[in-house]
């Protein structure tokens, strides 16, 4: 008889839909290491949520709860989730804490919820500033059943990840991360906390500029995370810090929180992600999101290509692609621009780039070799290279180039001089030829095989801080407090509470009376066995 196999699990196929680069940023949920109290805690905020948002939330947000698989009485199963969001056209993964923002923004870019299968510890129950499933599923799930804010987080999440990041914008996501671990890190001491707060200071304080990441992410923080929609004077919640936090969504809507119109001066605003924000913008329904996006991709080195994109990829100093005339991409680093006599195409005033290796080739996002380990040239203008053999070009901008043509782009002995003076040249590199330049976009054109050969722009792994936090929150709870949630539970879910075993549970707890969360669970089963006997 012939062995048959289980079919895989709904969020196993979204997996398996997945990019290999983006595979391995995924975590297992691991639903059996959430805790009685951690249950608790969800129970304990979407309850809350539920009740104090039902009349100011965007109105799809109660009816979303469901119709994302997410329930108020335990932690969603991604499982659970991904049954409901298949029918959005959406998916959702496990992550672990902040993973890479071009990760994070690629698969939102394919309709994939990163999902961080961690919650937020008892004592931050109000706040965290650390991703958790609350936040990431509570908080972005529900809207997505409106469809037009779920197209809107869909092409957010392309311009965030085709905008150009820095250098320093590196240093900052790891701060970020690492102030995220020590804060939800039960045996951090305030030692640790104000250090970690201290690096996140000096990271931000290094940017030299404001990277075109930096404002996609001030985009995404003041629409997507902290958005309020419809009138100005009575706005709806919809971002999903918002929506995913009682402190915050109290606090949003008073006269301590400044209400301004949306409009592009928000990725000009930024945000502080310890603390409640005393600001925030109000979009007057979900077109108007679009509005502001497509003002703020107009800006983007994707869309303006030319002049622009090249110093906007110079200045990062990080890996970047050029989009060619003809559809050819080259991935690296822009190291070198040497400016034109004058404009050679609308935008255009560079007579040559220097690329700086490893080089990747590709066409519509698909590598077509391995990565040329040295320079490569573009030197911009209408002319032609014989297939093999010497060259000699002389160009509209100025520039004379002369050669040997030994491979499809390869050249050797590579001399040049532009108006006379002589330029500094590898004399063996890629050259290439293109009249224009239409695009200049953020990481690697193909970052499938960037990564097969060089492991993705940046090391990622669980760190050690990371897992000793994780450890040390599940040793936090003693198995006679875990035993003491458990049974409030049981008794809850068991129909009519009973008063004796009530009583007694209440006595346990007794010795527990520092555990807040605890005595709430069994003041809300006093309070049902009140209603129960009252005549």
């Amino acid at each position: 008889m012939a062995s048959t196999s289980a079919s895989p699990s709904p969020t196993q196929r979204a997996i398996d839909r997945l990019p290999a680069h983006l595979r391995r940023y995924v975590a297992a949920q691991d639903y059996e290491a959430y805790t009685p109290r951690d249950h608790a805690v969800w129970r304990h905020i979407l309850h809350r949520l539920a009740d104090r948002l039902k009349d100011t939330a965007h109105g799809s947000y109660l009816t979303g709860l469901a119709a994302t698989g997410i329930g108020l009485e335990r932690i969603p199963s991604l499982d659970e989730m991904n049954l409901k969001l298949e029918g959005l056209g959406w998916s959702a993964v496990g992550v672990r804490g902040f993973i890479p923002p071009a990760v994070f923004t690629e698969l939102q870019s394919l309709g994939v919820l990163a999902i961080a299968a961690d919650i937020r510890s008892h004592e931050h129950i109000e706040y965290t500033p650390a991703p958790d499933i609350v936040h990431e599923s509570a908080g972005h799930a529900p809207i997505l059943a409106d469809r037009r804010y779920a197209d809107y987080l869909k092409r957010c999440g392309e311009a965030g990840f085709r905008a150009i990041a820095s250098v320093e914008d590196q240093a900052v996501y790891e701060a970020i991360r690492n102030l995220s671990v020590v804060k939800e890190d039960p045996e951090a001491t305030g030692t640790e906390v104000h250090l970690a707060e201290e690096r996140l200071r000096a990271a931000s304080a290094s940017r030299r500029y404001v990277s075109e990441s930096t404002k996609a992410s001030r985009l995404y923080w003041w629409t997507a995370e902290y958005g309020l929609v419809g009138d100005l004077a009575d706005p709806k919640l919809y971002g999903a810090g918002l929506l995913s936090s009682l402190g915050e969504a109290a606090h949003c809507l008073t006269s301590a929180v400044a209400k301004v119109p949306l409009g592009l001066g928000c990725v000009d605003t930024e945000y502080d992600i310890t603390c409640m924000q005393p600001q925030l913008f109000v979009a007057r329904d979900f077109d108007h999101l679009f509005a502001v996006l497509e003002a703020f991709e107009a800006t983007l080195s994707w869309r303006r290509g030319g002049d622009h994109g090249l110093e906007e990829a110079l200045r990062a100093r990080t890996v970047n692609h050029l989009g060619l005339e003809g559809g050819l991409e080259l991935t690296g680093k822009v190291v070198a621009r040497i400016p034109a006599r004058g404009e050679l195409a609308p935008g255009l005033s560079t007579a040559l780039v220097r690329v700086e290796g490893p080089v990747l080739l590709s066409r519509g996002g698909v590598a077509e070799d391995r990565p040329w380990p040295g320079s490569a040239l573009v030197a911009f203008g209408r002319g032609a290279l014989p297939p093999h053999g010497p060259f000699s070009l002389d160009l509209p901008s100025g520039l004379f180039l002369t050669g040997f043509r030994v491979g499809e782009h390869e050249v050797i002995n590579l001399r040049g001089h532009q108006d006379g003076r002589p330029l500094d040249l590898p004399s063996w590199a890629l050259l290439f030829l293109s009249p224009g330049l239409p695009s200049v976009a953020g990481g690697p054109a193909d970052p499938g095989a960037w990564d097969r050969w060089y492991g993705g722009l940046g090391a990622f792994a669980e760190g050690e801080a990371e897992a000793q936090a994780r450890a040390r929150k599940a040793a936090s709870l003693p198995p006679e407090l875990a035993g003491l949630y458990m049974e409030a539970r049981a008794l809850r879910e068991g129909g009519l509470p009973n008063e004796a075993r009530s009583r007694i549970l209440a006595g346990k707890a007794r010795a527990f009376p520092g555990e807040w969360l605890l005595q709430a669970e069994l003041a809300e089963l006093e309070a049902t066995l009140a209603l129960e006997v009252k005549p």
